[in-house]
């Protein structure tokens, strides 16, 4: 559901949608809260409440600050990632060059095969959720058979085998970091702490009476904002490649792999 919601809807949407939807929901409670019991407004155990809703909010902006973090950290290491295994499969084509015509034909046709079905095949698949090894698996054997059976002749292109064969161990070792971050979400638990922490702290701020309403209707709105806002935030950000804020497959086309788009 999450996945179909971050690939369905712009961000701007979803913040319209959960940030807007907690903070009329908050104001919409406290409204009724103060026609149910009269009494709240009169703030009679504010100081209780005080306390309470320090100590929960404490607690409670800890676990989210750690989670959004976490997050994030997670979406830049997803990026660097995917640079690096763009970098090393350029790197191989420019190696390529280094070598005899029939193994530099080879190998083009196997980098070019991989990187099309990385961004045609295996990115809709990451998107949704239901990433495969298998979209490029073939491509990557032709790429290891092709250098397997060279036998560089002079020292340039023992020099460039080298570094090719790394640079495509670079790509394999890549590749499965990559599919394994496709696969990742917030465990159930964190899941469960980030939203159900939230349906405790809104609530309580209904308990905090303010003689004139406007005052408590802002005070409400603004601590549900906030915690809506950073709900979405870890909306967005636990899928890094779904979603406005995704991961994108911009550098498998630029740089020395632009020539693999350009036929």
């Amino acid at each position: 559901m999450s996945l179909w919601l971050l690939n369905q809807f712009s961000t701007f949407t979803l913040a319209a949608v959960v940030v807007g939807g907690t903070v009329l929901l908050a104001v919409a409670g406290t409204v009724l809260l103060r026609r149910r019991y009269p009494s709240v407004a009169r703030g009679e155990h504010n100081d209780m409440v005080g306390v309470t809703l320090g100590m929960f909010g404490a607690i409670y902006g800890i676990i989210l600050a750690f989670v959004i973090v976490t997050l994030w950290t997670q979406l830049e290491s997803t990026q660097t990632i995917v640079a690096s295994e763009a970098t090393d499969a350029a790197l191989i084509a420019r190696d390529a060059a280094a070598f005899p015509a029939p193994v530099r034909a080879r190998l083009d046709t196997a980098m070019s095969g991989y990187v099309h079905a990385v961004v045609e095949d295996q990115w809709p698949r990451m998107r949704a959720g239901d990433p495969s090894y298998g979209a490029t698996e073939s491509h990557l054997r032709a790429a290891f058979q092709a250098l397997q059976e060279y036998d560089p002749k002079s020292r340039s292109e023992q020099v460039f085998y080298e570094e090719a064969v790394a640079h495509l161990n670079d790509v394999a070792s890549q590749r499965r970091a990559r599919i394994t971050m496709a696969r990742q979400e917030l465990p159930p638990l964190l899941q469960a702490l980030a939203f159900g922490g939230a349906l405790v702290l809104v609530p309580l701020t209904f308990l905090y009476g303010l003689r004139k309403l406007r005052v408590q209707i802002l005070f409400v709105a603004s601590v549900a904002g906030l915690v809506g806002f950073s709900l979405l935030l870890v909306f967005v950000l636990d899928r890094p490649f779904s979603g406005d804020l995704s991961v994108s497959p911009a550098p498998y086309r630029e740089g020395a792999l632009a020539r693999y788009w350009s036929r």
